[in-house]
């Protein structure tokens, strides 16, 4: 069983709220593989899976203040038979953005949900892989005009 912690956050930062569960107990994940978000005042910090296994156990929940080194999860190492199961479900779940159908990459929930309140749909994301960060939202509402010209 390995364990999830939470990653040293920076030099004054000593705790961070858990924002996303990207994984639920039971799925797969593959070492590297980003399982949750955590956020703090200065940074958003996405947490990867240490192991390639199954996420056998979440600690923490979403909505929870987490200090650094605090457990999240817990990983089983090694494949189990819910590989098939897995599969069925992400390929029924057609709502999300086709960057995130195309890569794996979940854009930001505080970015998501600023979209949604202020009827963005197109913003270029500057975080890892694409991804559209809080501040790519906040940045295009600033900037109106950019929005008409994509």
């Amino acid at each position: 069983m390995t364990e999830v912690r939470v990653p040293t956050l920076g030099e004054s930062v000593t705790e961070a709220t858990l924002a996303t569960w990207f994984k639920k107990a039971g799925d797969l994940v593959v070492q590297d593989e980003m399982i949750c978000e955590l956020e703090t005042d200065k940074v958003t910090v996405e947490v990867a899976a240490p192991v390639s296994g199954t996420l056998s156990e979440i600690v923490a929940g979403e909505g929870v203040t987490v200090g650094v080194d605090a457990l999240l999860a817990q990983i089983s190492e090694g494949a189990t038979s819910n590989a098939e199961t897995k599969k069925t479900p992400v390929e029924q779940n057609v709502k999300a953005p086709s960057l995130e159908e195309k890569s794996g990459v979940k854009n930001a929930p505080s970015a998501e949900k600023l979209m949604e309140e202020n009827n963005i749909t197109n913003v270029s994301g500057t975080g890892r892989d694409g991804r559209i960060m809080k501040g790519d939202v906040l940045n295009a509402i600033a900037n109106p005009i950019s929005l008409q010209n994509i």
